[in-house]
């Protein structure tokens, strides 16, 4: 197992505890600022930090390489100017220094060649475009294109859910996206299918059925027509999002290719935040018109704008970088399986939170998530070793 693979996984937990959180803290928000669309575009649109980040990055590198550069030409005079009288001793000498030049500036070659690489759709190309650290990559500007509306829309689908059920709920049905992620990824050639994944799925699959189907309840729950309308809709905003989810995730990994740097991440999202900001503003209004959304209107309160904006930086900037990297860094599939240990981690958050209580048949089930995702990961780590 790659260090790559192990900080993917460790990535996947980190994430899983960050979005559990930021979906307690949106349903909070919603009781006093209903406004899923806000809410997403100020996170999607945040993203666009990481363009001046990913800059710095590039400025930090170049000095280095101007360093070891400099470093290198400093020993090479000096070692020619040194006084050697020894034939034998000036050729071992002058050997050793050819291959401290070749070893230095092949180390500058490498660190100048690790700029972005972003796999383009073109047929079945799946090879990465080596950009030279340019931050103004045409192919990468056209891939984040593509991935900004999909990943606006997984996002806005998602908050609209938790708008209108529980976070348990909304997390039990984006979960279903293994399903969607193996689909789409085997579609597009980015995954493989075998029995193994089928069954890990499958697993998955069955224990999302079994914690819809078990009993959830609290104290002073009171249930209304109303409110199980709401949870319908809820419900399918929420397996909207996970298809949308399941076809974002294997076109990243398609795009970005499994060798991406974190600079390469920072700059897709970065340009995913730049088109969010200054190209879907305007779905505010048609969304009002059509009744989806409330009339647009600013926070009331300065203790609901710093909620507000630190849900969007921890709950959006930081976790969908995070997941990002997990993409590309283990698979498609285990990324997405992993992320359903949101369910027993939401269970228990509504346990503690709201005092909810669970029938043993959702217990199973969310048990049951959990050994999908150990079998995903399992079977990816055997194909790796088996070369397939």
């Amino acid at each position: 197992m790659g260090w790559k693979y192990r900080v993917g996984l460790l990535l996947i937990g980190t994430v899983v505890l960050i979005w559990v959180t930021s979906a307690e803290i949106t349903q909070s928000i919603f009781d006093s600022y209903k406004h899923p669309f806000v809410l997403t575009w100020l996170g999607a649109s945040l993203l666009v930090v990481y363009l001046p980040i990913s800059l710095l990055n590039d400025q930090i590198k170049s000095c280095l390489v101007k360093a070891r550069k400099n470093r290198g030409t400093l020993n090479g005079h000096a070692a020619a100017d040194s006084p050697l009288k020894s034939p034998l001793k000036n050729g071992r000498k002058s050997s050793d220094l050819e291959l401290q030049h070749l070893i230095l500036k092949k180390g500058s070659e490498d660190l100048e060649a690790d700029g972005e690489t972003v796999s383009f759709i073109r047929g079945d190309t799946a090879h990465p475009v080596r950009n030279h650290g340019n931050l103004l990559s045409w192919d990468l500007v056209r891939v984040s294109i593509v991935l900004a509306p999909l990943w606006f829309m997984t996002e806005y689908l998602s908050n609209g859910a938790l708008a209108l059920t529980s976070v348990a709920s909304t997390t039990i049905l984006s979960s279903t996206a293994g399903l969607f992620t193996l689909v789409f990824g085997t579609i597009l050639g980015q995954d493989s299918f075998n029995v193994s994944k089928a069954v890990a799925v499958i697993m998955t699959i069955t224990g999302v059925a079994m914690t819809t189907l078990g009993k959830t309840w609290s104290a002073d729950e009171e249930v209304s027509v109303v409110a199980e309308q709401h949870s319908l809709w809820g419900d399918a905003l929420g397996l909207c999002s996970a298809v949308s989810y399941g076809l974002f995730t294997i076109l990243l990994k398609k795009y970005a290719g499994e060798g991406s740097s974190h600079v390469e991440m920072q700059r897709i999202f970065g340009y995913v935040g730049l088109f969010t900001l200054l190209g879907l503003w305007w779905l505010i209004w048609p969304l009002g018109s059509l009744g989806l959304e409330p009339r647009f209107s600013l926070p009331t309160t300065i203790k609901v704008d710093e909620v507000l904006l630190g849900n969007a930086i921890v709950g959006s900037v930081v976790s969908d970088y995070f997941w990002a990297l997990s993409v590309v860094w283990t698979t498609p599939l285990v990324a997405t399986l992993g992320m359903s240990l949101t369910i027993p981690l939401a269970m228990v958050a509504d346990m503690f939170i709201h005092g909810r209580h669970y029938s043993g048949i959702y217990v199973l089930g969310s048990l049951q998530v959990f050994a999908g995702f150990v079998i995903a990961n399992l079977t990816d780590q055997c194909s790796r070793k088996i070369g397939l």
